[in-house]
């Protein structure tokens, strides 16, 4: 079980393994906690956004929208490669999901198919949006992706983690496919080597 690190830390972790971080508003106080626990937590998970314009997608992930309200995440992560942190705490980005597959995450070991939503995985993951149309065919810059990478591979470092507590949405929750135009098969071999 680990508890989940301070903003602070969350902040010195991230910018130690190189990400360029944009503190948004209030972002560390700024959460759903009030409906909630966030922690234990057991992994990260990354989501694109349905988005395009970086400055609009900061502004919906930290505000959201009407019936789902804000922060969608803990960290926005632009075409450019910054990581906007929007917030920090219980976020409403994972919703429910396969209580099996958090099982293989928490061991680290092979995901099973994900065919339930019986578990709240916005209490136990650290969520960030990667602004990206989610169509296939938007590109992935590799300013993105060297982000995603780093901020996966920060959270991990500091809990003991491996990469396979990096997951995707698309593997947490049944109908969901994100992210698409990456696998995360591949962006966890990226994540592994980074960690060695």
């Amino acid at each position: 079980m680990a508890l989940p690190m301070s903003a602070s830390r969350f902040l010195e972790r991230l910018r130690a393994e190189g990400a360029t971080v944009v503190e948004v508003g209030d972002w560390e106080h700024h959460n759903r906690n009030h409906v909630g626990p966030w922690g234990p937590v057991h992994g990260v998970m990354i989501h694109h956004t349905v988005t395009e314009g970086s400055e609009h997608t900061v502004e919906l992930c930290r505000d959201g929208y009407a019936g789902l309200p804000g922060p969608l995440c803990h960290g926005v992560i632009t075409k450019d490669g910054r990581v906007h942190l929007v917030g920090y705490g219980r976020a409403n980005h994972a919703g429910l999901g396969d209580d099996d597959v958090l099982r293989a995450v928490i061991a680290e070991t092979a995901l099973p198919p994900d065919n339930e939503a019986n578990t709240d995985g916005n209490r136990h993951f650290y969520g960030f949006e990667c602004e990206n149309l989610g169509d296939g065919r938007d590109p992935w810059p590799e300013p993105q992706l060297a982000a995603i990478e780093r901020v996966s591979a920060a959270i991990c470092r500091h809990h003991g983690w491996t990469e396979r507590s990096v997951i995707g949405h698309l593997e947490w929750q049944p109908g969901k496919v994100d992210p698409r135009g990456f696998t995360m098969t591949w962006m966890r071999s990226r994540i592994r080597e980074r960690l060695q």
